[in-house]
């Protein structure tokens, strides 16, 4: 019996995509994470010019999840809780356009769904301050270099994944433990 997974894709940015590239590689129902680029003006661009901050883009990741395991809606609960929705342009000490909280949706479902989760979480009052999410449609993915992609799991010492993205990795941890990959 040739069984097919029907999958869906979702485009986040919640400020560095190695943060949100190391959650998601746990979430139970996430079949691939790829760290990139999008929501700019520029075709491929590089991570300098992202950076600058003068190509448009965010720093994003593209999952591809199994929606028989995880929703859509789901996805979006977590990103929510793994970083601040309501500050502009920044994450932490992580300023600039490219380090943006946003959402690209690829229908109107998804775009149904993240005005939703927006309207809910504000009503909520989960936070002093609005939320600042972009919801955009989706235009572009573009990926990010090699060395970006599964960065943390490669190099879980460098200062920066020491200090930011190994913290957010273990406050997930401890909040999402049902839902993580079971070990092998």
């Amino acid at each position: 019996m040739n069984m097919t997974t029907h999958t869906q894709t979702a485009i986040l940015a919640g400020g560095c995509f190695w943060c949100l590239e190391a959650i998601f590689d746990e979430l139970q129902g996430v079949l691939s994470v790829e760290s990139g680029y999008s929501g700019g003006h520029l075709a491929n661009p590089t991570y300098r010019q992202v950076c600058d901050g003068n190509t448009g883009h965010a720093e994003v990741v593209r999952l591809i999840f199994d929606p028989a395991l995880i929703s859509y809606e789901d996805l979006l609960r977590i990103f929510f809780t793994i970083h601040d929705p309501t500050t502009l342009n920044r994450q932490g000490g992580d300023i600039g356009t490219s380090y943006r909280s946003a959402i690209f949706y690829l229908d109107d479902e998804q775009n149904a769904a993240a005005e939703a989760a927006i309207a809910e979480l504000n009503a909520a009052r989960l936070w002093p301050d609005p939320i600042v999410t972009e919801v955009t449609r989706f235009q572009a993915f573009y990926p990010a270099e090699d060395y970006h992609q599964e960065y943390f799991a490669h190099n879980p010492t460098q200062p920066y994944c020491r200090a930011v993205v190994a913290p957010k990795v273990t406050k997930f941890r401890q909040h999402y433990t049902v839902r993580l990959k079971k070990a092998a």
